[in-house]
C-alpha cells in the first residue's frame, strides 16, 4: 500500500462496500477497526480525520499511551490475548474486548468488572482450526463454555471473534469464517447470549469474511501499510 493513510482508508472501504454488495448486504453494516500494533499517534490521528471511528489494539501497555493523547474521541477494541494480571486496567481502556479466550480470563474480566460496578462487553475467541500457536476455545466445548461465562456476573457477550490460518490465498479462510458464522447461530440460542457481531476478517481475507457475515474487520495493514519488523 504506497498511498496516504487517507487513500488507503477509501480503498478500504470501496473493498468493503463491493464485498458487501456481493453478499447482499449494506456495507454500513460492517465495522471497519483499524488496527494500530506499532503505528504512532500522529498517524493514528491522520485515519481518525480521514473518518476512522474504531480503532483495535493488541497491547494494554501500547493502547495505555495511546489512549492517554487521543481519549475516548473513538471506540476502542481489545482484539490482541489479554493478560489476566492486565484485566484491571483493559476495563478503564476498551469498550468491547475481543479476545475472551479461556474460562479463568472470563471468570477474572467478571471478578474485576464486579469490583468496579460496571458490565463488559465481550466477544469469544474460538480457535477453529485448533492452532496451536493461536489463542481460543476450542470448538467442541464451545457450547458448554459459552454456558459458563453467561451464567457470570457483569459480562454482556456480544458475538465472536477468529483468526483463521495464515494462507496467501483468502478462499482458504471461508470454511472457517462460515463456521464461525454457524457456530454463532447455535449459540444465540443460550440466554444472555447476544450474537450481534461477528468479528472476522483482516488486510488479507476480509472481502471473504464480509461474504460469510462478518461485521467487524480488523484491518492494519492495508490502512497504515506493512509494519516495520521489531
Amino acid at each position: 500500500m504506497g498511498g496516504t493513510i487517507r487513500d488507503n482508508l477509501q480503498l478500504v472501504r470501496e473493498r468493503i462496500e463491493k464485498a458487501a454488495q456481493r453478499a447482499g448486504r449494506k456495507a454500513e453494516e460492517i465495522i471497519l477497526i483499524a488496527v494500530t500494533k506499532t503505528v504512532e499517534v500522529p498517524r493514528i490521528w491522520e485515519a481518525i480525520s480521514a473518518g476512522v471511528q474504531h480503532i483495535g489494539e493488541n497491547r494494554v501497555q501500547e493502547a495505555q499511551e495511546k489512549i492517554k493523547d487521543i481519549g475516548n474521541r473513538v471506540t476502542w477494541h481489545m482484539i490482541g490475548h489479554l493478560q489476566t494480571n492486565k484485566v484491571k486496567q483493559a476495563l478503564d481502556l476498551f469498550q468491547l474486548i475481543h479476545s475472551v479466550d479461556s474460562l479463568k480470563l472470563a471468570r477474572e474480566l467478571s471478578k474485576r468488572a464486579e469490583a468496579k460496578n460496571q458490565t463488559v462487553d465481550i466477544l469469544i475467541q474460538i480457535n477453529l482450526a485448533h492452532e496451536e500457536t493461536k489463542f481460543g476455545f476450542p470448538v467442541e466445548k464451545i457450547q458448554e463454555n459459552v454456558q459458563e461465562i453467561a451464567a457470570l456476573p457483569r459480562l454482556a457477550i456480544k458475538g465472536l471473534m477468529t483468526i483463521p490460518p495464515l494462507a496467501e490465498n483468502p478462499e482458504h479462510a471461508r470454511p472457517y469464517f462460515k463456521k464461525l458464522r454457524e457456530i454463532s447461530e447455535e449459540l444465540r440460542k443460550i440466554p444472555k447470549v447476544e450474537m450481534k457481531f461477528l468479528s472476522m476478517g483482516m488486510t488479507n481475507d476480509f472481502e471473504v469474511a464480509i461474504e460469510e457475515g462478518a461485521n467487524m474487520v480488523r484491518i492494519g495493514t492495508a490502512i497504515f501499510g506493512p509494519r516495520p519488523s521489531q
